[in-house]
């Protein structure tokens, strides 16, 4: 924390250092920890460019795709690069391409000291796993589930829980290849989280099958939903209730992308 202190904020009385001067700083501490590398986000505003090799370049996407690689590195997984649905057959007008939530998306939304040992986390739209893993390392889950529509992400995800140097806390981990419209979510789950896998009436059907299986077995459920771009339907059900909203470091004006938002099922 000191290390990130002092890259972001010059102590009193000392001049303040240019974008080139912080550049070494800012690379320096992503090669040494991924961390370091998540909380000097805030070194550099997003309108920051530099010239590198003759070619503009924004400074923290720089950072930003650095880190998700040495996240994926310190791991011993590989969850960074984007994957289009089309490249495996599925593209779909209500389906989104894979893109990984950010590293900590997770622990911002959820306080580990609200998960007990019979709770069970479910992802909707998995991918290659980043959340599972993440909700498995951090969390004291009876059961952790990721359903994904791609076998090839399917395997993907499956790799890297076999091999990721992540610590496991969850008793049972697990990737399930399924179409959500087709997948009975299990009675007992008790948090679901959501990176806009999927919109328009292919959202409105899962909700339906979480909603019925809260009906089936009534239980507190969280939903955690990163980049909320159906909340409206979610709020017109009368079934969700908007617990609070998480957005990112230093952005003001970021409408649903890159927040997540957190809510209670009702009944």
């Amino acid at each position: 924390m000191t290390v990130i202190h002092d890259l972001a904020a010059p102590r009193a009385g000392s001049p303040r250092m240019t974008v080139r001067e912080r550049l070494p700083l800012l690379l320096g501490a992503l090669l040494t920890s991924a961390p370091i590398a998540l909380g000097c986000e805030a070194v550099l505003p997003a309108e920051e460019v530099m010239m590198m090799g003759g070619v503009p370049v924004r400074l923290r996407s720089l950072r930003r795709k650095l880190a998700r690689l040495l996240y994926d590195q310190r791991y011993g997984v590989s969850t960074a690069d984007f994957a289009d649905l089309a490249d495996f057959g599925l593209d779909h007008p209500e389906r989104v391409y894979y893109s990984p939530a950010h590293w900590g998306t997770l622990r911002r939304a959820l306080p580990v000291g609200d998960v007990g040992r019979q709770d069970v986390f479910l992802d909707l739209g998995a991918g290659k796993g980043r959340m599972v893993l993440e909700a498995a390392g951090n969390y004291p889950f009876k059961q952790v589930i990721g359903v994904e529509l791609s076998s090839e992400l399917t395997e993907v995800a499956r790799a890297n829980l076999a091999g990721t140097r992540i610590r496991l806390r969850a008793r049972e981990v697990e990737f399930v290849r399924s179409d959500v419209l087709d997948y009975d979510i299990p009675d007992d789950v008790s948090v679901v989280f959501l990176n806009n896998p999927f919109r328009g009436r292919t959202f409105a059907a899962a909700m339906e099958r979480l909603l019925a299986s809260a009906d089936r077995n009534p239980r507190p459920i969280t939903l955690i939903y990163f980049n909320p771009v159906e909340e409206e339907h979610l709020l017109s059900t009368g079934r969700f209730r908007h617990l609070r909203t998480v957005r990112p470091w230093r952005r003001k004006d970021t409408g649903v992308f890159g927040t997540t938002r957190v809510y209670a099922v009702t009944a």
